[in-house]
């Protein structure tokens, strides 16, 4: 059901180019669920995969998601709120200002590319990525009271 809420909300925010709710809803599973995060990331990774095809741009969706959820694992896990409330987003903010950056020694690899190449490209998608990082950053700002709210519900029912 989680990785099925990502593939929607990438849907249904697909009208706006390069804002949605992946990086926001990857730390908060990340932050309550921990290693079993990766479960609805890669439910996620293939529904969109399955919905847009299985081509190069998706290749990149297999390790992108892994370093958000990496560096989410790494934040100190009884960090102080008002401490939180500024890291996460600016963790998640950071990785869609970096979108293209990660994705970049992929499609370096499939296409041939050579670093200046490489470089060229990802220079060419700084705007996107500046989009990219201010929305991330802005729906970053829901990590803290979504993981309270999800740690909260997953308590409740498993009781």
């Amino acid at each position: 059901m989680l990785g099925t809420l990502m593939f929607c909300s990438k849907i249904v925010m697909e009208w706006i180019p390069n804002v949605h709710l992946l990086g926001m809803l990857t730390m908060v599973y990340t932050l309550v669920y921990r290693k079993k995060a990766l479960i609805p990331i890669y439910v996620y990774v293939m529904l969109n995969g399955i919905y847009a095809g299985f081509a190069a741009w998706w290749v990149p969706y297999l390790y992108i998601w892994t370093i958000l959820w990496g560096i989410t694992m790494l934040l100190p896990r009884n960090m102080p709120k008002g401490v939180a409330a500024v890291v996460y987003p600016l963790v998640c903010g950071l990785h869609g200002l970096s979108f293209g950056t990660l994705y970049a020694p992929a499609q370096a690899l499939m296409f041939g590319l050579n670093f200046r190449q490489m470089l060229a490209w990802i220079v060419a998608g700084l705007p996107w990525d500046a989009i990219h990082g201010v929305g991330n950053f802005a729906a970053g700002l829901l990590i803290l009271p979504l993981s309270k709210l999800l740690g909260r519900l997953n308590r409740q029912s498993s009781r």
